[in-house]
């Protein structure tokens, strides 16, 4: 008998998933800095493949079926029924754009945005469960949201993640079994970028991967620096997707 995979609580970030117009790029770059091998992901996706680091997944590289759509990382949420969840994100101002719609065994998903336009994903586990953040090198280790609204940005996700959300240190945090595992910080860094969600994926030495990732092709977009959860640099990777790295 096959043995019974758990989905992630509902609420935890769970998948981080970038579009890109260069998907051959992006695997190479990744590749290099974090040190991901590749495996297929589902064929309903389209070109789509699951990054592994140490034998697991961590996140997913795919092609943008959409003209002009910007190169960017999506942040994932565990949900019970991506059906019911996005019946409540339309109903608390959000937008569904996608879904949801069925990853053949995969799981079931749906791409929505918040009250003021961040997108972010709802993932119903099944064969796939997704990762939790850790602080594994090469996985993803924090999520946090970038938002002109921090107070309306946590109704929203707080009543369509069925989460309560509490101040933390310079915003504040999703809860999940009292735990926080995700940030949402008022938006003075966007400098005139729209509302988003912002990954971190941990590394050993974020100086290092910064320097790496100029070689690669990539761009520091705010140089390694002291943060709650360790040494961290904001970067961009040749095709223009924004992420961070995390020394924690």
């Amino acid at each position: 008998m096959p043995a019974v995979k758990l989905r992630l609580a509902q609420g935890t970030p769970c998948w981080f998933s970038l579009m890109t117009d260069d998907l051959a790029g992006a695997r190479a770059f990744y590749g290099e800095l974090l040190g991901w091998t590749y495996t297929p992901g589902p064929g309903q996706l389209g070109d789509y493949v699951r990054a592994e680091s140490a034998g697991e997944p961590v996140a997913g590289l795919g092609v943008s079926s959409v003209a002009g759509f910007p190169v960017q990382w999506t942040t994932y949420f565990a949900v019970d029924s991506a059906d019911r969840t996005a019946q409540l994100v339309r109903e608390c101002g959000g937008t569904v754009a996608v879904g949801p719609l069925q990853a053949e065994r995969a799981g079931r998903l749906a791409i929505a945005a918040d009250v003021s336009g961040a997108v972010f994903g709802l993932w119903q586990g099944e064969e796939h469960t997704g990762r939790e953040a850790g602080p594994e090198p090469g996985g993803p280790a924090w999520a946090e949201l970038l938002t002109p609204d921090e107070a309306g940005a946590a109704a929203f996700y707080g009543t369509v993640l069925g989460r309560p959300v509490a101040a933390a240190d310079g915003g504040s945090a999703l809860l999940v079994d009292g735990r926080p595992v995700a940030g949402l910080r008022p938006g003075t860094e966007l400098r005139g970028h729209p509302p988003r969600w912002r990954v971190h994926f941990a590394v050993r030495d974020t100086g290092l991967t910064a320097r790496r990732a100029v070689e690669l092709g990539g761009r520091v977009l705010v140089e390694p620096h002291a943060t709650a959860r360790g040494r961290a640099a904001r970067l961009a990777d040749p095709q223009g997707g924004h992420f961070s790295v995390l020394e924690p």
